[in-house]
């Protein structure tokens, strides 16, 4: 089965720098290649977690990490800016993406899973879930006029692939490359890896997506599951 990104807008909206390179950089950088528009709504600032020796403006140098790694695929970039373990489904954080969506105007939305490990990460994805249904709802009012409709909406891999029984695979063998040189931007967090409490990041994201391949019968994958609610999902 092939699938065609040409036309597409794709948003990615995850909670914290470096979730994008985890769980669908690869998807973003095939979509890109295809002649897709894209994406990444960061939500969160990324101020919580500190390197060794830590960091006094560690939001703006996550910011900045950002910003390198959205040029590699091309991607505009937009910004929530809570504090980690701070994001929490609100009206203002609705009305907050909802105007990004209707400013962005993207036909796929991608969208971290709600049953991911992250607090940050499941509270990302009712917001997100939330505002690609309120961006085309002419009574939710805010900057920019409404969408026409919805977009389709992708639930993202969990990290770890834990509780998560994906409906489908995109094949990114050709973008593993591009995965690592967006990780790589990230040095911040890469300098973690002595850290007890957090995972060495690239050998994680090599580790999933090789899984992933191997699920779906190719060197590497990233894997999604559809919303099937009403007036969410669309024929390919």
């Amino acid at each position: 089965m092939k699938l065609n990104f040409e036309q597409e807008r794709i948003l990615a909206v995850i909670a914290h720098p470096d979730d994008a390179e985890l769980l669908c950089a690869g998807t973003l950088a095939r979509a890109q290649q295809a002649g897709a528009v894209i994406a990444i709504c960061v939500l969160c600032q990324g101020d919580k977690g500190q390197p060794d020796p830590p960091l006094d403006n560690l939001a703006e140098v996550r910011q900045l990490e950002m910003q390198s790694a959205a040029k590699i695929v091309s991607a505009e970039l937009f910004f929530g800016e809570q504090p980690d373990g701070g994001l929490f489904d609100s009206l203002e954080l609705r009305r907050k993406l909802t105007e990004i969506m209707r400013r962005f105007s993207p036909t796929l939305v991608l969208a971290h899973s709600q049953s991911d490990y992250h607090a940050d990460h499941r509270a990302a994805s009712v917001i997100t879930e939330a505002a690609t249904w309120f961006s085309a709802s002419a009574g939710n009012k805010t900057a920019s006029p409404a969408l026409a409709k919805p977009p389709v909406l992708w639930w993202m891999d969990t990290v770890n692939m834990t509780s998560f029984d994906p409906h489908f695979y995109i094949n990114i063998s050709d973008f593993v490359e591009t995965k690592i040189s967006m990780l790589n931007c990230h040095q911040s967090q890469l300098q973690r890896g002595k850290d007890s409490s957090f995972s060495p990041l690239q050998e994680l994201m090599l580790q999933q997506c090789s899984a992933r391949g191997a699920q779906s019968g190719v060197k590497a994958a990233e894997a999604f599951q559809t919303h099937t609610a009403w007036k969410r999902c669309a024929a390919w």
